[in-house]
């Protein structure tokens, strides 16, 4: 980290997060904090919460949370660093320079030679594709239809067909062998130089910054593999790159097309299609996910028509959809892929397929379809017994009932017998940590906190008889109920010394809610009440660490919950705790006297929470 705890802190604190990200996004007050729709996914009904005392945000919908560093981090896709400067500038706040360490002189320096490097080997391609021996390369781009305008714009270019020629020249230019070596392009052996790219059509690999960190290269004629790209080095990790992002997060459009190859996006780029980008060599992975959302918030998939790109476009639904982002599904029938479909139909046709691209849901039903031989009785019922698993997906009744609709019209199934399946299947489902109980969580959430009460998951009744008078409450699962104490400990009515006194940090088993108990427990048996949305300041760096933690400040029960109540429901809460704890840690039959001892004392817990 390179500045002091105590200085980013002090910014912090001297930071108010509402106003920050009311420079963003429409905040619309809402009780105590302030509701809008999440800057971070695509949604109509607000799901963003920002609290104004605790200085944290938390989104219902997709999960995000944090506090005002990792806010700016990812909506201005920053370092920390760079987030703790921005905000230290904005409150007046001057932040000492900070000495590089060696280590980190070194890496820069490595880092800034080997862009040189790869600059270099663009420079020598680009002028290679001109010269009499890349005239097949020049002869094979104009074949594709493209223009000497995009063959310069991506930089296009051609590797000689010898084993040493690129070498040579970068030599000439003064980098060692450590550096061509390094940087991917050539191997440095006893036996001699064997550079990795010859006789191929080339394809510099961008950052978003432009940047070239990268090559991709299409054989000339006879040879394998047919495309070849960098292996992965300190520049270049193709499990988070993709071809033609620095062209596309400059584009108007509210979408991008993200299609298979080279090719596809240097085609659509010169039909219009500046949105276009592409995954090298590999499948869409959360990496590439992670990037895309920090630009856009809906994506139209372009892969090829064929098998192959179903299966590809069924793999890549999901993690783009769990990461909120919007998906659509662009049909190129009768044509392969987005570039033969430019060459026979032009832009103007295409236009037209982007605005009628389909839903993603309604796609994978269509392929789920094509799976099964719905001549056979059998088999259609387990074709319907898919789609009402599919269904179930949706936490929201009115968003189910409407993909429901259309699906039962589009396959010709019976909607009521579809809503019967649904019903029955839903029955079914074991009641533990799924996926899909966990959106069905989230949704909840929102919709309680917006009708007060917030954070407490319903999912079995308790035997409390209503002629009793007492509210009646369902307990949660475990680590709803960690969230839930601990959320209650930090609130301004909480009282963390109750918690202490009958808990250790090892008790928990959500690694947030331990993490949490591990910083805040010293303190608060020294009496002292830390700020809780510092402890998101040493994680900002990790997503999911901060918005668990501002998951866990969301947590509190409902106002108008009766302290009898309330006192129970943290008591038998705080027991469970414990008892699961002892039964990870206690396990050795030697400490049986220690955990009776210690379940004698859970009883007392109700009359002094």
């Amino acid at each position: 980290m390179f500045y002091p705890d105590e200085l980013i802190e002090e910014v912090r604190v001297r930071t108010d997060i509402v106003s920050v990200i009311s420079q963003y996004v429409k905040l619309t007050k809402k009780g105590s904090g302030y509701m809008a729709c999440c800057p971070f996914h695509n949604e109509k009904t607000p799901s963003f919460h920002v609290s104004p005392s605790r200085q944290y945000y938390h989104c219902f919908g997709c999960g995000v949370g944090g506090n005002v560093f990792t806010f700016m981090m990812q909506y201005d896709n920053c370092t920390f660093p760079e987030a703790v400067k921005i905000l230290a500038d904005r409150a007046g706040i001057t932040l000492p320079e900070r000495e590089a360490t060696q280590e980190e002189k070194e890496r820069a320096s490595l880092r800034q030679t080997l862009l040189a490097v790869n600059k270099e080997a663009a420079t020598y391609f680009y002028f290679q594709l001109r010269s009499p021996q890349g005239a097949r390369a020049a002869e094979y781009f104009r074949k594709r239809g493209l223009s000497e305008e995009t063959v310069r714009k991506f930089g296009l270019g051609y590797s000689q067909n010898y084993r040493d020629d690129l070498y040579r020249y970068l030599k000439k230019k003064g980098f060692n062998d450590e550096a061509i070596a390094r940087s991917g392009l050539a191997k440095i052996t006893e036996k001699g130089i064997q550079e990795l790219f010859w006789n191929r059509a080339m394809f510099p690999i961008m950052d978003a910054g432009g940047h070239v960190i990268a090559f991709g290269g299409r054989v000339m004629g006879e040879g394998e593999p047919k495309y070849l790209n960098s292996p992965e080095t300190m520049l270049f990790d193709k499990s988070r790159s993709l071809f033609g992002l620095h062209l596309a997060r400059r584009s108007r459009r509210p979408y991008f097309i993200l299609c298979e190859g080279y090719m596809d996006v240097i085609s659509m780029h010169q039909a219009g299609f500046d949105c276009a980008l592409a995954s090298l060599g590999t499948s869409l992975t959360e990496g590439h996910v992670a990037i895309l959302r920090r630009f856009t918030k809906e994506i139209i998939l372009s892969y090829d028509s064929d098998g192959a790109g179903k299966k590809a476009a069924m793999r890549a639904i999901p993690l783009l959809q769990n990461a909120g982002l919007t998906v659509r599904v662009l049909n190129l029938k009768p044509y392969k892929d987005p570039d033969e479909f430019l060459t026979h139909e032009g832009a103007e046709f295409f236009e037209a397929r982007i605005r009628e691209a389909e839903n993603a849901f309604l796609f994978q039903s269509d392929v789920i379809r094509d799976g099964f031989d719905l001549g056979d009785p059998e088999q259609k019922t387990r074709f319907h017994r898919e789609i009402a698993r599919m269904l179930l997906a949706f936490p929201d009744e009115l968003e189910r009932t409407n993909y429901l609709e259309a699906v039962s019209r589009r396959h010709g199934i019976p909607e009521q017998a579809l809503v019967s399946m649904v019903r029955s299947l839903s029955l079914l489902l074991p009641q533990n940590e799924t996926e899909r109980s966990r959106s069905v969580r989230t949704s909840r959430q929102r919709e309680e906190y917006e009708s007060g009460y917030s954070g407490y998951t319903e999912e079995t009744e308790t035997d409390v008889p209503e002629e009793s008078g007492r509210r009646t409450v369902r307990s949660s699962g475990l680590a709803e109920d960690e969230r839930l104490v601990l959320g209650w400990a930090v609130s301004e009515n909480g009282h963390p010394e109750k918690l202490v006194e009958y808990l250790e940090p090892a008790d928990f088993s959500d690694e947030t809610c331990r993490m949490m108990a591990g910083a805040l427990f010293p303190a608060w048996k020294e009496g002292r009440r830390p700020e809780p949305a510092s402890l998101i300041n040493a994680c900002a760096e990790d997503p999911a660490a901060s918005a668990g933690i501002s998951d866990v400040l969301d947590r509190k029960l409902p106002e108008d919950l009766s302290a009898e109540d309330a006192g129970r429901i943290l008591s038998e809460s705080v027991r469970r705790i414990r008892k699961e704890g002892l039964k990870r840690r206690l396990t050795d039959p030697e400490h049986a006297r220690e955990i009776i001892a210690i379940q004698n004392e859970l009883g007392k817990i109700d009359k002094k929470t």
